[in-house]
């Protein structure tokens, strides 16, 4: 097994100066090879080494200005430091590489929520979905960004795909209470799903504050 592999496992096993040790020696082997400088980069990143990860990030693309996984990692490192800008940036450099995952497509789309630009994200969550639909959490924000560009029925899809494929999604059934409470006016559908939302998680106080406002609504019994 070459040394890039066993780092691999080492920091999947949370072995981190193992995997240090590993990808130092294939940097020492093969110092032209951005892969080992990619994986250093990876064992700062999970250690808080943010600085240096980005400097070893970056070598691996002085090496190679198209390593994709580079770019995409960087991306990461930013949205994790909340610098959406800058992590939109690295992922859209990553699809211009060659990188065409669900993943890159819901971390662009998710940079764009986070800069409150949904109309901007909605493309891009639409792709990752469609490049992956048993992406529950990527078609639950896929349908918020839907919600919030006040694209109703198709926020409504949506919510109701990601109950079917996860009936445990707390927040997708609060969501589709809002929908049939507040834009479709049918409270009784509503307080199904806000009920069901409280059952999964009875702490859910917006889903509570959603039964409130339906008993406001109907009156006493």
């Amino acid at each position: 097994m070459d040394k890039n592999k066993q780092g691999i496992e080492s920091l999947k096993a949370g072995k981190y100066e193992d995997a240090i040790k590993f990808f130092s020696e294939a940097i020492e082997e093969n110092p032209m090879d951005p892969v080992a400088y990619i994986n250093f980069g990876n064992v700062l990143t999970a250690v808080g080494e943010n600085e240096r990860a980005i400097n070893f990030y970056s070598k691996a693309i002085e090496l190679d200005e198209n390593a994709s996984a580079a770019y995409y990692c960087l991306g990461n490192l930013y949205f994790n430091l909340n610098n959406f800008s800058d992590a939109a940036v690295q992922f859209e450099k990553a699809m211009r590489n060659g990188l065409q995952t669900n993943d890159v497509y819901y971390m662009l789309g998710m940079c764009f929520v986070n800069m409150d630009n949904v109309k901007l994200a909605i493309p891009y969550l639409q792709r990752s979905v469609e490049l992956n639909e048993e992406d529950v959490e990527a078609r639950f924000q896929y349908g918020l960004a839907l919600a919030k560009s006040e694209l109703y029925k198709e926020a409504v899809a949506q919510f109701e795909e990601v109950v079917k494929q996860d009936i445990h999604h707390a927040d997708a059934f609060y969501n589709l209470g809002v929908a049939y409470l507040g834009i479709y006016n049918n409270p009784d559908r509503a307080l199904g799903y806000f009920t069901k939302a409280l059952d999964i998680q009875p702490d859910h106080m917006l889903a509570g504050y959603g039964l409130k406002m339906i008993e406001k609504i109907k009156g006493p019994q």
